[in-house]
């Protein structure tokens, strides 16, 4: 089901999902049966990424996230992008880079950024599936020959997910907590864009370990959440909100300081991409 609530915390022709709208209108989970894959680029047929819309409408102006999933071996020829995107690996190798680089294969949990303009190819590792997840602040998303390259003035930025710089909760003043957020509690934040005033979008990683108990909420106007690894069982604490069960490449988002209770279950750490207004709220309560 996708339904809607609210919360404050830190391509071409794709047609957005349906929505199921509940009478609450500030969450909004999406589960893998609710995500509708179709072709990137359709005149490549099979070979085309195939793009399902968490947010927003990729073919519009508006702020867009999408999951991607890539044909096993899939390269790109060279090209650009009329915008800039972000984007995180969920599973699979991919990579992101100049045509003339070398092949640096990124694991997921692995972040990168490609700005307008940059020349540029995507390639998926074969015998893996690979799939991405890949936000837009303004739309369309567009792809365009490499003959039409520009410099916005913007750099590229490939972070390996051995390489991420993950924070121990308590030591970030920021980060509130309905109880307080121990050392040993294993929550661990990595900040990955922006600045993180009340009034800014920040993008970061946020890391709970398996058995995590706790809620989410956000300190600003609302937040957007993707299941990266781990699978998390969400609900919101208000009347009539199912318990969802969400694996990597699935969504919820929130506004107006709404409490999302989740749990990290599995053997396994849950990472969530966390795109935000401002800061949030983490609280434990096992």
């Amino acid at each position: 089901m996708r339904n809607r609530t609210r919360i404050p915390l830190a391509a071409i022709g794709l047609a957005l999902l349906t929505t199921m709208v509940a009478a609450d209108q500030s969450i909004d989970v999406v589960t893998k049966g609710d995500i509708q894959f179709q072709p990137l680029n359709p005149l490549r047929g099979d070979a085309s990424p195939k793009a399902g819309v968490l947010w927003g409408d990729i073919k519009k102006d508006v702020p867009t996230g999408t999951l991607l999933e890539f044909a096993d071996g899939f390269s790109s020829p060279p090209h650009i992008h009329n915008i800039t995107y972000r984007a995180v690996v969920i599973s699979g190798a991919l990579h992101n880079d100049d045509p003339e680089a070398k092949v640096a294969w990124m694991e997921p949990g692995s972040y990168w950024t490609q700005p307008a303009g940059e020349n540029h190819i995507t390639a998926a590792k074969a015998g893996d599936k690979a799939t991405a997840f890949l936000e837009i602040l303004e739309g369309p998303y567009l792809v365009r020959p490499a003959s039409e390259e520009f410099d916005n003035g913007e750099r590229p930025i490939n972070l390996n997910a051995r390489n991420v710089v993950w924070l121990d909760a308590s030591d970030i003043s920021w980060v509130n907590s309905t109880n307080t957020l121990r050392s040993e509690s294993g929550v661990e934040i990595a900040f990955l864009w922006e600045q993180h005033e009340p009034s800014e979008q920040n993008g970061t990683f946020l890391k709970l370990p398996s058995g995590f108990a706790g809620t989410l909420r956000d300190a600003g106007d609302w937040m957007r959440s993707v299941v990266i690894t781990g699978e998390i069982q969400h609900h919101v604490d208000t009347a009539d909100q199912e318990l969802n069960s969400l694996e990597a490449g699935t969504y919820f988002g929130s506004k107006d300081k709404t409490f999302n209770t989740i749990k990290c279950v599995g053997e396994s750490s849950c990472i969530l991409y966390i795109s935000a207004i401002g800061r949030y709220e983490v609280g434990i309560t096992n």
